[in-house]
């Protein structure tokens, strides 16, 4: 059994990482608190958490944590020798640039944004095994890139309509720490937007799907259930296509990748289908006669908009199948 350190292990994607880890057939989860003082909510396998030296002798540490408390200690876990899968937005931006005008502020460690590969196995597998740190992508962007960057790359899509992403989350997806946004009264029996033309995971959605900022609306919705990622992706088609000549073109590309399903066409899928699973679920609709198309996306955003993916990023990383405890 290899060890791999968890940072983080009590918000919602670090329980989850727990959870997943606690039943894989090759690694033992390790927890680390990296916190003076520790919060009381504990899973129930916890019995005391190793301190956070930096010589932690693990070759592999999942952060779990805020931006800013990963910029802190991916160095020095990495100077250590560790491997490590950071959950939270400090390296996916890919410069300073965008770091600095989507997070107003500047990045403290530059240097290892050009060094982070991002953690997309469906774009990006063969890049992830020899790469030190590994930056797990986001909820919407997991979703949102799947679905659209196949049909960006075979020229289905007229960028001069552009395109509008209408996405819906759990509540999860903020995060654990207490908000009055995401308290249960503001939250239930509701329905509202948030971050409206501001999102934070708009510079990954436009840089991985080779998009450009004027050609994409996205828009974050505020669901009130636990969790799970719908995005509904409007666009005008270009060309004669057809349902089963859009179904083509994702099964052409995703023929090796386990965790895509494909619905056929006239079916479209739900959150339902893919809780607590670590797939993502497209269905496709287009008008013939408008050109009016309508794809939509799904998944569960604590597995594979977060723990789920990075487990399926550390499995490339350690050189195990790559669905390993994740089937």
């Amino acid at each position: 059994m290899t060890p791999v350190g968890i940072v983080g292990f009590s918000g919602y994607s670090g329980a989850e990482l727990v959870s997943i880890l606690s039943r894989h057939p090759l690694v033992e989860p390790v927890l680390l608190e990296h916190r003076e003082t520790e919060d009381r909510a504990r899973p129930l396998n916890y019995q005391g958490p190793r301190r956070m030296p930096y010589s932690v002798g693990l070759p592999l540490v999942f952060l779990a944590t805020p931006p800013e408390v990963s910029i802190d200690l991916a160095p020095g876990l990495l100077e250590a020798g560790a491997k490590v899968i950071d959950l939270s937005g400090a390296f996916r931006l890919g410069t300073a640039e965008n770091y600095r005008r989507w997070y107003q502020s500047e990045h403290p460690q530059p240097e290892l944004l050009s060094k982070a590969a991002y953690g997309l196995p469906e774009f990006y597998r063969d890049t992830i095994p020899g790469k030190q740190l590994i930056s797990n992508p986001g909820c919407y962007p997991t979703a949102a890139n799947l679905a659209l960057r196949p049909l960006v790359e075979a020229g289905v899509i007229n960028l001069q309509c552009g395109i509008v992403c209408d996405a819906k989350s759990g509540v999860s997806g903020a995060g654990r720490k207490p908000s009055l946004k995401t308290s249960f009264v503001e939250v239930t029996e509701n329905f509202s937007a948030y971050s409206v033309l501001e999102h934070r995971h708009v510079p990954e959605i436009l840089r991985i799907s080779g998009l450009e900022e004027r050609q994409l609306s996205f828009t974050a919705q505020l669901l009130p259930i636990e969790r799970g990622i719908l995005e509904t992706i409007y666009f005008r088609a270009k060309g004669d296509l057809n349902d089963q000549k859009i179904i083509s073109i994702y099964l052409d590309r995703y023929v090796n990748d386990p965790f895509l399903r494909i619905y056929p066409a006239g079916t479209l899928p739900d959150l339902r289908g893919v809780a607590r699973t670590n797939f993502c679920d497209i269905g496709v609709h287009i008008d013939e006669a408008t050109g009016r198309a309508v794809v939509v996306a799904a998944i569960d955003n604590l597995r594979k908009g977060a723990a789920g993916m990075a487990i399926q990023n550390m499995n490339l990383a350690l050189g195990f199948p790559e669905t390993t405890g994740l089937l």
